[in-house]
């Protein structure tokens, strides 16, 4: 990336860092320097400054300080990117990822691993890798399973004949309801419409009926 920047007797007036995609980037869309950025126009500074007229000491060590806390600072970023993105190891995300086409698709699963590129830190969620600022949310583990239960219990109950129609062939499916429901803790089954559980009933006394009369 290339800097500009105009020096007058050592000190910089002005600059212009073109709007490149990587310099977009690394600054978030900000007019605000990175580290690099920053050590390029202090050398640039150093280097034109009017040998007759050096620059003040003083101000050599405040940019100095500066440059120093601006690294430590994105360091830090970093390693919390980094604490993160382990942590997420196993946990069921939402991510909102946005292609080169500026396509933007939503995307949820486990997440399998996490690796690290340079200084940007990646989710890896159904086989593919995601940069973890893409991550939109963390959804807790017990509610994913008792959710997907209760997506699977609808899904059968819907899938039962009309209990006017109810034969005996579909006795069998109906005890695969009731075992799943069995199979469910208390959390599970709180996630069960009222609307679906009094439909539910109504199929297990079909079903007790008919084996009290077998």
């Amino acid at each position: 990336m290339s800097v500009s920047a105009t020096v007058i007797d050592g000190q910089i007036t002005n600059q212009k860092t073109p709007e490149t995609a990587d310099s977009k980037a690394k600054t978030g869309g900000t007019s605000s320097l990175d580290k690099d950025s920053f050590l390029q126009l202090l050398v640039t500074q150093m280097q034109y400054q009017d040998p007759l007229e050096p620059q003040d000491n003083s101000q050599m060590v405040s940019q100095l300080a500066t440059f120093s806390s601006l690294e430590e600072m994105q360091n830090m970023s970093h390693s919390l990117d980094k604490s993160r993105a382990s942590s997420l190891i196993g946990q069921y995300v939402d991510i909102s990822h946005t292609d080169a086409s500026g396509k933007t698709t939503a995307v949820e699963g486990v997440v399998d691993f996490v690796t690290f590129q340079g200084s940007s830190s990646y989710v890896s969620v159904n086989g593919e890798l995601y940069d973890i600022a893409e991550v939109q949310s963390v959804v807790d583990g017990e509610y994913t399973v008792a959710v997907k239960l209760a997506e699977n219990f609808n899904m059968m109950l819907n899938n039962l004949p009309d209990l006017n129609r109810l034969t005996d062939a579909s006795a069998d499916k109906v005890s695969e309801l009731i075992a799943l429901y069995s199979g469910m803790d208390n959390y599970q089954k709180s996630m069960i419409s009222s609307d679906a559980l009094d439909l539910y009933n109504q199929y297990a006394g079909w079903l007790a009926t008919r084996v009290e009369n077998a």
